[in-house]
């Protein structure tokens, strides 16, 4: 498993600085460009795993990029070109420090809330009598704040936001409107491929120009949970699990091996076998929601693959 990427050293030409976040590195060309790099990275219960998923930039990366392709009409976005499967190039812009996260059913962090009794999630009302993985009445919108490196994201509601002047009320409308249509667009792309878009994150910037944007990924497993449609009601009616694409599965194994990311809990040994099966998931979750066979990328120089192709791009002038 040594063919993976997860962690990168380039210097590129007029590179200003770079950031690392939990599964991307990004690298400021000349404060006009991001040079985003998916790596292989792993990150679950906010904290990165020690070992890296072969495929899983390329595909969290081709994915994203995918979708900001479909989405471009309705929701401006960030995104230039992609030099390299596991590699986007797009405008520089400062990120909101909130994300947006859309819920269409009771799953996930919100799931494991209502179960413990609470019954507002971010200033939302949610109804009584609800059951893991049912639908919502309606989509909602409970965002988080941006965390640093290496803390939890948390739940925020609008008016807490609002309040302390994390986003201005105009951008703020800009930012619940763009999350609803993208939602929307999702919801109506996974269903032709027979899924259901259960909740998703967004995250927005600000360009140069004042322009707001979607920056980051889109409609990615990492970013977003996918039930198969067929047999859902049936599977809700009788109390079973549901069928579903996204990163969920590693969760549920982390929380089966006692580690949900708090303090002294250690993550357990993920073996060749099982990385193996992750990857293996990664690549049915990409063949499930873009509807193509995937195309693994040459990884025996991962690095120097990336290295090449990006230093190509920004020689010929494009930056």
């Amino acid at each position: 498993m040594n063919n993976t990427i997860t962690t990168t050293n380039f210097n590129f030409p007029n590179q200003k600085s770079v950031y690392r976040g939990k599964v991307r590195e990004v690298y400021n060309i000349n404060d006009e460009l991001l040079v985003m790099v998916a790596t292989d990275r792993l990150s679950a219960f906010d904290v990165v795993l020690p070992k890296g998923i072969p495929y899983k930039g390329q595909i969290l990366n081709q994915i994203a990029t995918k979708f900001m392709e479909l989405t471009k009409d309705i929701v401006p976005n960030w995104l230039i070109a992609t030099p390299d499967p596991n590699v986007a190039v797009g405008h520089l812009c400062e990120p909101f420090k909130v994300e947006m996260v859309i819920r269409g059913y009771l799953s996930g962090h919100a799931a494991r809330e209502y179960t413990l009794g609470k019954r507002e999630l971010c200033g939302v009302k949610l109804p009584e009598g609800l059951k893991e993985n049912d639908q919502l009445p309606e989509p909602i919108i409970t965002p988080t704040t941006k965390a640093d490196n290496g803390s939890h994201d948390e739940d925020i509601s609008r008016e807490d936001i609002l309040l302390k002047g994390i986003v201005t009320e105009e951008d703020y409308l800009v930012l619940e409107k763009y999350t609803r249509s993208l939602f929307q667009r999702g919801t109506e792309i996974a269903a032709n491929r027979g899924l259901i878009l259960v909740d998703t994150k967004y995250e927005f910037g600000k360009t140069k120009e004042g322009k707001i944007v979607l920056i980051d990924e889109i409609h990615t497993p990492d970013s977003s949970r996918y039930f198969y449609a067929e047999g859902y009601q049936e599977r809700q009616n009788r109390g079973e699990e549901q069928k579903q694409l996204s990163k969920e599965f590693v969760r549920r194994w982390l929380i089966e091996n006692r580690f949900e990311g708090l303090t002294g809990q250690q993550i357990p040994n993920m073996t060749d076998e099982y990385i193996e099966s992750v990857s293996e998931r990664y690549i049915e979750l990409y063949e499930n929601i873009i509807g193509e066979k995937f195309i693994k990328a040459d990884i025996s120089v991962i690095n120097k693959r990336i290295e090449e192709n990006v230093l190509g791009y920004l020689n010929n002038g494009k930056q």
